[in-house]
């Protein structure tokens, strides 16, 4: 089990544990397809974070180039990994998920977005003094006129629109603008500021498709390190209006149902993933 920390018990001593070791451009560092593991940090010239504990053992986030240059806050790998017998390699942070165990790519998440405030806050957005790490707190403060920064968590809802279509049941679905193949997904879209996330649900996929929703729902939720945010899962369900969609987001929208459903995520990291898959397996059971 993982309990989130900003610093070790006392009975610990400082250095030992796992490093996850992430680039600006979010590779991570895996040595034999794991963390590296040790007594210090396998990066010197940088700060190291503490991400928490792992069953008793403390896990590390710390920042460095691929080449050993670059940014200021970046460190430079030590000659103990340089050198070492294991083969140690760069992996995308998206292509992370299913070398290791879904604990370990949520960590490296983690890591990756503490390490983007670290990078992003080194000087107060208020005044341009440069900021001190919170003695107790995960925020960095300015010195000057005390604004406190802390980690940026963007909250975005996803949702699966459900309907009774004239054939049987039906999803609605969007092949969105970042998407350049062909591939659809459940429609999301950021949290505005004085909204609840259901009015959030219902303004997104008017906006997005001109479909009237009701009956909103909590399905789950998942930390998305792209580069911070949140995404909560909602189903709801169809009321009125025909699909017309906003050009500048989506492609193409449409219903399907199970035997007709374009390429989409089934499963996998994603919580849209999560849901259709949910979704298929309720229909079946419903048969």
């Amino acid at each position: 089990m993982f309990t989130p920390r900003i610093s070790l018990p006392e009975h610990m001593p400082a250095g030992e544990g796992r490093w996850i070791v992430v680039a600006e451009d979010q590779k991570v560092l895996l040595v034999d397809g794991r963390y590296p593991c040790g007594d210090s940090s396998p990066v010197s010239g940088c700060r190291t974070h503490l991400l928490g504990l792992e069953d008793g053992i403390p896990i590390w986030a710390v920042t460095a180039s691929e080449d050993g240059a670059g940014d200021p806050v970046d460190g430079v790998l030590t000659s103990k990994v340089m050198e070492g017998s294991g083969i140690a390699e760069w992996v995308n942070l998206r292509s992370l998920f299913g070398k290791v165990c879904d604990t370990d790519w949520i960590l490296a998440g983690r890591a990756s977005q503490v390490l983007a405030w670290e990078r992003d806050h080194r000087y107060c957005g208020r005044c341009g003094v440069q900021t001190e790490h919170h003695p107790i707190d995960r925020a960095k403060q300015c010195p000057s006129c005390k604004l406190m920064a802390f980690p940026r968590i963007s909250p975005a809802v996803i949702m699966l629109i459900e309907r009774q279509g004239p054939d049987g049941p039906q999803i609605l679905l969007a092949w969105g603008r970042q998407f350049h193949a062909r591939f659809y997904s459940a429609l999301a879209g950021f949290v505005e500021p004085g909204e609840s996330l259901e009015e959030c649900v219902r303004r997104e996929v008017m906006e997005e498709t001109a479909i009237e929703v009701a009956n909103v729902r909590y399905f789950g939720s998942l930390p998305w390190p792209f580069p911070h945010s949140l995404m909560i899962g909602f189903l709801a369900s169809y009321v009125a209006g025909e699909i017309s969609i906003q050009e500048e987001e989506i492609i193409e929208a449409g219903w399907y149902g199970p035997k007709n459903l374009p390429p989409v995520p089934i499963g996998g990291m994603s919580i849209a993933g999560w849901m259709i898959e949910d979704w298929l397996q309720r229909v079946s059971e419903d048969r």
